[in-house]
């Protein structure tokens, strides 16, 4: 697996949330960098978020994870369904391998699970079906480059086409077929990918013969579980709830570690015993650079003894203590800019160091210091080796990261993302974004004006509407 990295090239959105139409390539075109950076930025309600839903949705995707019932409703108003598709470039030694993944989304009654929390009225609960999932690929070499190629097409009555490439994959064993049948409308009641389903996983590895497409089934779904981490706003905010959610990826004498703690601050939290020293040695690397982003701060964890966990094995109850000019104070007390700092850096040093790691972060500025947020991104940039994707409203990193890093939305849902364009060398991209905002000058409005006076009104009227 070290030897091939993952990397998502561009992404193409259809009728999910508010975003009728909308395509990003996450290259930068202007100069040749190592990471991947693109920074997202727009008003208010104008499709930021969905982007990072769509990311957070290919990770369930390609996890074999079951998609949460929540994302029924994302599927745009006006549509059945929301199409997602995205594009990767593998790298393989000296072959580098384009791959193609889209599905589609939609709304489905889960008539097997009835709500009676309301004794007046049983409604069934909503769940979201994953179907019509396509996987192509093409690849280049020194010699050659082949065309695009549909390796696993489920748009068919049978279990996949074509069929050439399904007997590659799967063979031709009969009462197998008749479980795999079984197993596609299995996986669709279920909100899980067929493709990238364990069972499917499962037959890919038992029967494939041919070791480039197993190869690059294997790689999707490990970058999946193992190296695409997205960091929504649901996320972030159990921090304002006195938790703070560790997201991390750390790799320590040949032993790669990956997930995700949420661990309570108002009071100790209770982990399982072998997750102890993962968390000790996280917090230890993460202090590193913690202490250079806050100087003179760094964390720790008290270990406060033994205690049983709900399952009878025995876990660890731990305090995670902040340490600054000698004082050592329970981390809770700090500032939520401190604890957002913390629930990523791990995520953020992984990116600085691993050209397979993809790290998506909803709202990043929040809490932050935004001429930290600028140095922040400025030094992962220029120096770094992943891909990290965020959205902000802090427009500080315009000023101080590459201009081919940055896109904008649109009030235009049917072309929802663009990039700006004739935008000079010596331009200051921020002044350049307020201009446009004033003037208007792109191939698409970047900014639904308001108007002070109505505003001002509104106010007025509502305060007399208060005051009635």
């Amino acid at each position: 697996m070290s030897k091939q990295t993952v990397r998502i090239e561009n992404i193409s959105i259809e009728n999910l949330k508010n975003v009728k139409y909308g395509y990003l390539n996450f290259e930068n075109k202007r100069k040749n960098y190592k990471a991947s950076i693109l920074g997202l930025y727009g008003q208010n309600g104008s499709g930021k978020t969905a982007l990072i839903d769509a990311l957070q949705l290919l990770k369930f995707a390609l996890s074999g994870k079951a998609i949460p019932s929540k994302y029924a409703n994302y599927v745009n108003v006006d549509s059945e369904k929301s199409t997602l598709t995205y594009q990767f470039l593998v790298c393989d030694e000296e072959v580098k391998y384009d791959i193609w993944y889209q599905f589609s989304l939609r709304k489905a009654e889960d008539n097997d699970s009835i709500d009676t929390e309301d004794s007046n009225s049983a409604q069934p609960h909503i769940r979201v079906e994953i179907y019509d999932e396509i996987l192509s690929y093409g690849f280049t070499n020194k010699e050659e480059k082949l065309r695009k190629s549909a390796l696993i097409d489920t748009r068919s009555e049978e279990i996949f086409v074509p069929k050439t490439k399904f007997v590659e994959l799967v063979g031709n064993d009969k009462s197998q077929n008749m479980n795999l049948l079984v197993t596609k409308r299995l996986t669709q009641a279920t909100s899980r990918s067929f493709i990238f389903s364990r069972e499917m996983i499962n037959v890919f590895r038992k029967n494939c013969k041919n070791e480039v497409y197993i190869n690059l089934i294997n790689h999707l779904n490990w970058f999946g579980v193992r190296e695409l981490f997205v960091i929504d706003t649901e996320s972030i905010g159990l921090i304002s709830l006195n938790s703070l959610p560790l997201s991390f990826k750390y790799s320590s004498k040949g032993t790669d570690t990956a997930g995700s703690l949420v661990l309570p601050l108002d009071r100790p939290a209770l982990i399982p015993e072998e997750a102890y020293d993962v968390v000790d040695k996280i917090i230890q690397n993460m202090n590193i650079v913690l202490e250079q982003l806050v100087p003179g701060l760094t964390i720790s964890i008290v270990d406060l003894g033994a205690a049983l966990l709900k399952n009878g094995s025995i876990g660890k109850q731990i305090q995670i203590m902040s340490l600054k000019n000698s004082r050592s104070i329970p981390f809770c007390y700090e500032s939520e800019g401190i604890k957002k700092i913390v629930s990523i850096l791990q995520l953020l040093i992984a990116v600085y160091n691993n050209a397979s790691v993809t790290v998506a972060v909803d709202e990043l500025d929040g809490g932050i210091f935004e001429y930290l947020l600028g140095e922040l991104l400025k030094i992962i940039s220029e120096k770094g080796k992943g891909q990290l994707i965020f959205t902000s409203h802090n427009l500080r990193p315009l000023e101080t990261i590459d201009k081919g890093f940055v896109a904008f939305t649109t009030t235009n849902p049917e072309m929802r993302y663009i990039r700006m364009g004739n935008v000079k060398g010596t331009n200051n991209l921020r002044d350049f974004y307020y201009r446009d905002i004033v003037l208007g000058e792109q191939s698409e409005q970047v900014y639904n004006h308001t108007n002070n006076f109505e505003i001002a009104l509104a106010f007025r009227e509502a305060g007399e509407a208060i005051g009635s």
